[in-house]
């Protein structure tokens, strides 16, 4: 594929940045980061391609249509990669309206504005574009101990953040369907590495445990996800916008299923290993792990079938959960000034999702 000009939609979020990195890193194409910077944005994340002349950053919120019009005519992507979301479930019911706000209406907005602009383009140009909706395997509810998400399963999302991004893929679809807008949607299993925001479980573990810090696991922690790579997910989006047919949706997995405990008590083994001077009057971190009242909605089990993207596009993740994990823990030992710059912002590692009143 020729040189490209990529908008991303979010990119100074966990996968957003791990996007950037990558399409900076691995491609030749432009890239133009449109982020309204929340909590949850940082550009301390895209600090290594921030000076690039293929990068730009422009600060917008993508409910605001008259600056998503303005960087589409400015611009003239070929492809919008839409990440921008809210995206802690614990966050949507401590607070469900701006997930809606956000993934509903800015989706909503986002199409629309693209719509009159894929309009505008000229026939060739027209036929290449395409509109990539990032999304997410919570919008398919909760598996029992067997089988698995396929691209064909019903939607029956059980959380304020699933519902609402459960809604954008409707709307994504509708305007692929309805206006004849060329769509791609992938949906994402629980992604994890550097970079991401310490409020998830992954990095919110690493840090307490450091610190000494009790390691709160919800219910009895047998709830189980299928863990994805953040990089291997950046790797699977561009293969989708570059081999993927329109209209169609891709899950994206990592074949790495594991249970909440599982995953904290690897964390404290590695850790066991790497930061042998444990804190205060234990002998292993596993002893600062807390189990805690169940989050309400929790969904037992996700797991993703991935088959139909490693067939038709020849994309597998390459790393293990193993391999990834260790990595992972050792760039937050390696990194302590970007998470302690966002521990001294809005986050404290305090518990959310609690209904109060």
């Amino acid at each position: 594929m020729s040189c490209l000009k990529i908008l991303v939609t979010g990119g100074a979020g966990f996968i957003g940045s791990a996007l950037i990195r990558f399409l900076i890193k691995e491609t030749q194409n432009e890239i133009i980061n449109l982020d309204k910077l929340t909590y949850a944005g940082n550009l301390e994340s895209l600090t290594e391609v921030s000076t690039n002349p293929r990068y730009t950053f422009e600060k917008i919120d993508i409910c605001d249509t008259n600056e998503v019009r303005r960087v589409l005519n400015e611009f003239q992507p070929d492809i919008i990669m839409h990440l921008a979301a809210e995206s802690h479930v614990d966050r949507s019911i401590d607070g469900p309206v701006d997930f809606i706000q956000t993934n509903i209406i800015g989706t909503y907005t986002l199409l629309e504005e693209t719509r009159k602009y894929w309009l505008t383009l000229e026939k060739q140009k027209k036929q290449h574009f395409r509109f990539h909706h990032i999304s997410t395997d919570e919008v398919y509810g909760a598996l029992g101990s067997t089988g698995f998400f396929t691209e064909e399963s019903s939607y029956d999302p059980s959380s304020p953040y699933s519902a609402s991004k459960a809604s954008s893929d409707h709307l994504v679809r509708a305007w692929h369907r309805t206006y004849g807008l060329p769509v791609l949607v992938t949906n994402c299993s629980n992604n994890y590495g550097p970079y991401q925001f310490p409020e998830k479980l992954i990095p919110l573990m690493i840090l307490n445990a450091i610190k000494g810090k009790p390691l709160p696991v919800y219910g009895k922690g047998d709830q189980v996800r299928d863990w994805l790579h953040v990089d291997d997910h950046a790797c699977a989006l561009y293969k989708v916008i570059t081999d993927g047919k329109i209209g169609e949706t891709y899950n994206i997995g990592g074949h790495n299923e594991k249970t909440n405990l599982e995953v904290v008590k690897t964390i404290c083994e590695i850790l066991d290993e790497l930061v042998p001077n444990h804190p205060k009057t234990i002998n292993h971190y596993e002893e600062l792990i807390t189990f805690v009242e169940d989050r309400p909605g929790h969904d037992y089990r996700y797991a993703i079938d991935a088959s139909k993207i490693q067939s038709e596009l020849d994309w597998t993740p390459c790393e293990t959960f193993e391999s990834g994990i260790r990595k992972t823990i050792e760039w937050y030992l390696a990194n302590q000034s970007w998470w302690q710059h966002v521990l001294d912002g809005t986050y404290r590692g305090e518990r959310l999702g609690l209904i109060i009143g």
